[in-house]
């Protein structure tokens, strides 16, 4: 299907909160053309992502830009980068998080299905960045993949002192991690792959989450919604991803959202 044929991306009246993206990721457009695309949409903050002990800096670095005054930031080591977490990193990592821009220790957890490092320096940086938000009193941007009973076992490890909880973003974990998460208070995070015909499983995870549960993401520039998929993602798709979170949950996207800017809000702001 040709460009020219796809549905033209909506704006709602109410703004939404584009909780996950990498900014420095994106190819088609500069970041700061990113960002006014988005604007146009009525997205109203955008949070940018840290992943690896090379774009630690670079996040902080776009978070702190003036002319970038609707982006924030985290800090934090993904789990396929999990050898890059040192004490030099952790040094790094803390001090950036003193910065108001920075709203979260994240990008972080456990990775099984890539298995890009090995599970034990995974769960090493997952335990130790999950002390810093700890100590630090931030939330946390968990990443679980094919690791649902290792997540929990660990963020039981934390209960008593994460007091800011988090969000497990672009859920497409099983109903047991769901339930532990929303019975201790974290969010889940949903993206263009509720859109995905074979994403059943995730719209099912979706119909099960409460509302007040609920916080929507681009993942930006990957999982691109229909009826872009194909296309570089981008955070001005995330009305694609409102509107299908909205129709599983059988209301308007005009009631979701300002459920979904609240727990935003509160989680991050």
């Amino acid at each position: 299907m040709s460009k020219s044929k796809k549905r033209p991306i909506p704006v709602f009246d109410h703004p939404i909160i584009e909780t996950h993206c990498h900014l420095d990721y994106l190819k088609e457009q500069s970041i700061e053309d990113t960002v006014a695309t988005a604007a146009e949409k009525n997205i109203e903050k955008i949070i940018t992502i840290a992943v690896s002990g090379d774009n630690l800096e670079t996040v902080m670095d776009i978070a702190t830009k003036q002319n970038l005054d609707r982006v924030y930031g985290t800090q934090g080591i993904h789990p396929h980068q999990a050898e890059d977490f040192n004490d030099d990193v952790e040094k790094q990592i803390r001090s950036n998080a003193q910065h108001e821009r920075i709203r979260a220790i994240g990008e972080i957890g456990l990775d099984y299905f890539y298995d890009h490092c090995d599970r034990e320096i995974q769960l090493n940086a997952f335990r130790k960045q999950l002390q810093i938000a700890s100590e630090m009193d931030l939330p946390v941007v968990i990443h679980s993949r094919e690791a649902d009973e290792d997540t929990i076992t660990v963020l039981k490890e934390f209960e008593s002192t994460l007091k800011r909880r988090g969000v497990i973003h672009s859920f497409t974990s099983g109903p047991g991690l769901a339930q532990y998460a929303i019975e201790q208070g974290f969010y889940l995070g949903f993206n263009g792959i509720c859109t995905f015909n074979k994403a059943e499983n995730v719209r099912d995870i979706i119909r099960m989450t409460p509302l007040d549960n609920i916080i929507l993401e681009t993942d930006s520039p990957y999982l691109t919604p229909v009826p872009y998929r194909g296309k570089e993602n981008a955070p001005c798709y995330i009305p694609f991803v409102a509107e299908k979170v909205a129709e599983v949950k059988g209301i308007t996207v005009e009631e979701l959202l300002p459920i979904a800017y609240q727990n935003s809000q509160a989680l991050f702001f």
